[in-house]
């Protein structure tokens, strides 16, 4: 899975040959996340550490325990060898021993995009319960002296949080203040597997050395910050979602990989410390909802904490996303109407559009030599042949910052960057070390073609700063990872698409924009332009405490319904929100519910709410068995001998996996939260091969909170059956709200 952000996957590839230490007897040893039954202690021990402690001694007398974990699951996590890991499995009141997992990480204009600027900003509170409300944000950390975590204005820290500022290498517990309110680091899951921390290279503290952390933790609750930009780019009033609530950090990741034993370490003291919303940009590929994440967000909702994640960032390709535990909100990219043109100027007189966002010497105001670098990878470019030339790359897996680093250093003056046939027309801005465009494949195939065959090439850069009130906008990112769930077909994700397309942020004061090292890059700045989804994560974080603030008394699952059921899926003029990868209008599998509309979420008319019960009893009905149910709920918990399909968890969507012909029926309740009116519905379906019936077709309500259920029955026609995905929409209105769900329909 990659991070879109170039700044990022440069500090954040995960190395897959891990060099591990290794037993006395020679047997290679890893980190295990012991899931323990706490209700199965023996009565001989008088606190559950020590029982933990004792099983761990039954099977190693050299073995120590890494991390204790006490909320997001109950167990320990340690170092062992695989047969050490089997024989711990067979000890009483263990439930499972699972190796440890490695996770990737996956703004001024967004609050006005959408729709929180002055005339909307009475629909939340500015003061008392927003600035009760804290996200808690697991990532690289935090740089505390941006303007974007002042508490100028802020009172006392809310009388229920239970966090602290944890000093450590270039930190100290007084950089935390009233709005920075908790900042904590984990690594001992990740020097067990990688060594001990060169804090000479990162710091071993909350302190953010690579900007990430950073940036989502703006992106969610950063301050109110005039005169916000980068290097002259989208400048303007930079302001988080939630501005006025309190931000408590975990850093969980560090230079080579996020580990889960330190994730899940994170989640724990999170819960402990009184989160409101808890935010990972943060993922990998899961076959089941067994992984840290899904259990830690798990323990999470059970105790009112409402968890944001990123859905990955490997998109276009179907079935590509992570984080799909329908206890978590699952957050896709979509662009913004912001963009940052950059010319491509070429000697036969053609120009083509692409994106830059270098501010820095200019180029000669002439057209100058045009050369063919092919992918300019490291020791590729002869100086001789570059020197004082454009030089054109085109685009792979590797870095696209690192790759104009290689042009600079060869003596290029600038580069065009080119998508090759895979990475069709979406390009992203990224902060280059010299004058950069970057063109679609199209363009760039055109390029190509007048740089190899044309006999004396030329060509310039002209960068045209900061556009804005782009259309069509917003589109949805071609890296944002999709649908269908994988997991299970009938749980529609992701849940929906938030801005993640060149987004600007605060930024760390240790490293360039470009994210290339000291020497390469020398700048420093205050904010920084990133894309991914997990940029669009912190947005839908920040807009969820916002919801939180108005509604105090909402769980999880009814604001994620709120923000579901308001979502827009069409543009202004009625046309659908397109896809950028294809160019057509997106899916449900794209864009999940749609465009977050937080304006419209306060006010939703009505929600689909979850217990906890609920989410056990899906896991009963998806054949979960009682070990991994515990392991998840962290509780004893018997099946019910009759459940209800998994398709009936009361979910905001409609996912049908048509296996023939035959009926498809679902069932969910709606709780009232608009007051007293009759809803009807309005039923949208693009297939005549399953008709889609629902009954009753009118609810109503007389009072707030009461709650109706209703049935959708799907019809499969099998004559007409098409083989292919198709999409709908079941809307309720009462004249006033509208309360919409989509529909993915799919085949096997």
């Amino acid at each position: 899975m990659s991070f879109l952000s170039s700044t990022a996957l440069f500090f954040f590839i995960v190395l897959l040959n891990l060099s591990s230490f290794h037993a006395s007897d020679g047997a290679q040893q890893a980190t295990y996340i012991v899931h323990m039954a706490k209700c199965q202690m023996p009565s001989s021990f008088d606190h559950h550490s020590l029982w933990y402690d004792s099983s761990l001694r039954s099977v190693s007398e050299s073995a120590e325990m890494i991390y204790t974990y006490n909320n997001a699951i109950h167990g320990f996590a340690t170092r062992l060898t695989p047969g050490e890991a089997d024989s711990l499995m067979t000890q009483p009141g263990v439930i499972s021993v699972q190796q440890e997992q490695k996770y990737e990480l996956h703004t001024t204009r967004t609050p006005l995009f959408l729709g929180l600027d002055g005339q909307n900003a009475g629909l939340f509170p500015e003061t008392g319960a927003s600035s009760d409300i804290v996200i808690g944000v697991l990532d690289t950390g935090i740089w505390p002296e941006s303007k974007s975590f002042s508490d100028e204005g802020y009172g006392p820290i809310p009388s229920t949080w239970k966090g602290e500022c944890q000093a450590g290498t270039n930190f100290t517990a007084s950089l935390c203040n009233r709005k920075l309110i908790g900042a904590r680091f984990f690594s001992d899951g990740y020097e067990r597997d990688y060594g001990k921390i060169n804090q000479a290279d990162e710091s071993k503290s909350p302190r953010d050395d690579f900007g990430h952390g950073t940036h989502t933790a703006s992106t969610a609750a950063g301050n109110v910050v005039k005169g916000a930009n980068y290097l002259g780019f989208a400048s303007g009033t930079a302001s988080g979602m939630a501005h006025r609530v309190r931000v408590s950090v975990y850093k969980v990741c560090w230079k080579s990989a996020c580990v889960s034993s330190d994730i899940l370490a994170g989640m724990d003291k999170a819960i402990e410390d009184n989160v409101h919303i808890m935010s990972l940009s943060i993922g990998g590929k899961s076959t089941s909802y067994t992984g840290e994440i899904s259990m830690g967000a798990f323990s999470a909702m059970e105790r009112g904490i409402f968890v944001s994640c990123s859905a990955g960032n490997d998109g276009p390709s179907p079935s590509s996303l992570s984080n799909a535990a329908p206890w978590i909100t699952t957050v896709g990219a979509s662009s913004i109407d912001r963009e940052f043109p950059g010319v491509v100027i070429l000697g036969n007189g053609k120009n083509y559009t692409g994106v830059s966002l270098f501010n820095g010497n200019a180029l000669p105001a002439k057209l100058l030599p045009f050369v063919y670098g092919n992918y300019c990878s490291r020791g590729t470019l002869n100086p001789e042949k570059v020197k004082g030339k454009i030089v054109m790359c085109i685009k792979d897996d590797s870095v696209r910052t690192e790759k104009g680093e290689v042009v600079k250093a060869a003596g290029g003056l600038g580069m065009i960057l080119a998508n090759a046939a895979g990475s069709g027309e979406e390009v992203l801005a990224d902060a280059h070390v010299l004058p950069v465009t970057a063109v679609g494949q199209k363009a760039g195939d055109i390029i190509r073609r007048y740089v190899l065959t044309d006999p004396n090439p030329t060509a310039s850069i002209l960068i045209r700063g900061t556009v804005v009130n782009v259309r069509p906008s917003p589109m949805v990112a071609a890296f944002s990872s999709r649908g269908p769930n994988t997991i299970t077909p009938n749980i529609l994700k992701p849940d929906l698409i938030a801005p993640g397309v060149n987004i600007l942020a605060a930024w760390t004061g240790a490293l360039g924009p470009s994210g290339l090292g000291t020497t390469s890059d020398t700048r420093r700045v205050e904010f920084n332009i990133n894309s991914g989804t997990s940029m669009s994560c912190p947005h839908v974080s920040g807009l969820a405490a916002l919801l939180k603030s108005v509604h105090p008394e909402w769980s999880p699952a009814a604001i994620r319904s709120a923000l579901m059921t308001t979502a827009y899926n069409t543009y202004k003029d009625g046309k659908p929100i397109l896809d950028v990868a294809t160019g057509k209008p997106s899916t449900p599998f794209e864009h999940g519910a749609g465009h977050v509309s937080p304006t419209a979420a306060v006010n939703p008319g009505l929600i689909y709410d979850l217990t906890t019960e609920d989410y056990i009893d899906f896991l009963c009905a998806s054949n979960y068995n009682l070990s991994l149910i515990t392991i998840i709920s962290r509780g004893n918990y018997t099946c019910p001998r009759k459940t209800h399909p998994a398709a009936d968890l009361n979910y905001p969507s409609f996912a049908v996996n048509v296996k023939g012909s035959g009926t498809y029926k679902y069932t969910r309740t709606v709780t009232n939260v608009g007051g007293a009116g009759s809803y009807t519905v309005k039923v949208i379906s693009e297939t005549a091969a399953v008709k889609i019936s629902v009954e009753p077709a009118v609810l109503n309500f007389k009072k707030v909170n009461e709650k109706k259920s209703y049935s959708v029955t799907f019809t499969v026609v099998s004559s007409m059956a098409p083989r292919s995905n198709s999409f709908g929409s079941i809307e309720w209105s009462d004249g006033k709200h509208v309360v919409a769900s989509p529909v993915a329909i799919s085949w096997t």
